[in-house]
Order: structure tokens, then C-alpha cells, then sequence
């Protein structure tokens, strides 16, 4: 496949503007349904999508620092304070200074986070699982494939990074 062929032969390098059309309208819908059922959970605690990805991310590397995150979530620093702040006020997140250095702050999951993240990853696992299921580990591995392929440079290394220390 690395000659610019898919298994059926077809020619991959000469993508039509209307077949890459077709596959940004597949993303935006894939996301909003992906992004619905944490929706619903999150209205409960009048959270958005940037408390989501915290939450996670937190959980992914428990101790990581708010600089880490930021750069992981590419917001400012104003911004995810205002998260970070809501979340540490809602006793989901705590903040602890760094051993090593006491200006940085190290940020894990409460017990309370712990279960927030556990139901939002959930539902997001079982619309993935099903989805995998019915594709097939062939389209499985292609998906995966276009996604890291799309990630700029910086935001692979912190993908590669998580992937190396995840479970």
C-alpha cells in the first residue's frame, strides 16, 4: 500500500476535492456524535467539552503539570485555569506542588474525578467499540492510521508519549 494504491488498486494520491469534501462532512458528523453522549453527562455538572478533555488527559498521566496540559490542549493559560479552577473548586481535580520544583503544579483525579472520567470515557468507548466491531480490524488500523497521520508534529509526540506509558 505505500505505492499510493489501496487494496483494491484504486489510486490514493488523486483524491477528488469532492471525495475529501465527503470525508470532512464523515469527521464533523463522527465528532458530534462522539462528542454526544459526554455531552449529556457533563450538562449534569454544568461542564463543557474543555472540562472533558482535562479530565482526561489528567487521567492519562496522573502528576502531570499544568504546563504539560497546556501544551497537550493547546488553550491558554487563562483559559484552562478557568477549568482547572472549577474543577479543583468541585473537588474532581486536586493540585499539588511539584517535590522537585514548588513552582510546578501537578494535577490528579479525585476519587469523585476518577468516577466523572470513568463514565465519560465509557459511553465514549462503547460508540468506538461498536464502531470497530462493524469495520473491521482492517479499517481499524486505516482509521488510526489518517488520524495520527493528521496530527502536526508536536501533538504526535504527545500521542506517542501517552501511548507509551498507558496501560
Amino acid at each position: 500500500m505505500s505505492d499510493g494504491t489501496g487494496r483494491g488498486g484504486e489510486s490514493l494520491l488523486f483524491l477528488t476535492d469532492e471525495q475529501l469534501k465527503k470525508g470532512i462532512e464523515a469527521m464533523f458528523f463522527a465528532y458530534r456524535g462522539f462528542t454526544a453522549d459526554p455531552d449529556l453527562i457533563l450538562d449534569d455538572y454544568g461542564y463543557g467539552r474543555a472540562h472533558h478533555r482535562a479530565i482526561h488527559f489528567i487521567s492519562r498521566s496522573p502528576g502531570t503539570t499544568v504546563n504539560n496540559l497546556l501544551s497537550i490542549l493547546g488553550v491558554t493559560k487563562q483559559s484552562l485555569n478557568r477549568v482547572l479552577r472549577t474543577l479543583i473548586e468541585d473537588g474532581l481535580v486536586e493540585s499539588r506542588v511539584g517535590t522537585r520544583d514548588k513552582r510546578e503544579r501537578h494535577l490528579h483525579l479525585t476519587e469523585t474525578g476518577q468516577i466523572l472520567e470513568a463514565d465519560l470515557s465509557r459511553v465514549q468507548r462503547d460508540r468506538l467499540r461498536m464502531a470497530y466491531r462493524t469495520a473491521g480490524p482492517e479499517a481499524v488500523a486505516g482509521f488510526r492510521k489518517v488520524l495520527e497521520e493528521m496530527m502536526d508534529p508536536e501533538m504526535q509526540r504527545h500521542f506517542r508519549l501517552l501511548k507509551e506509558s498507558g496501560p
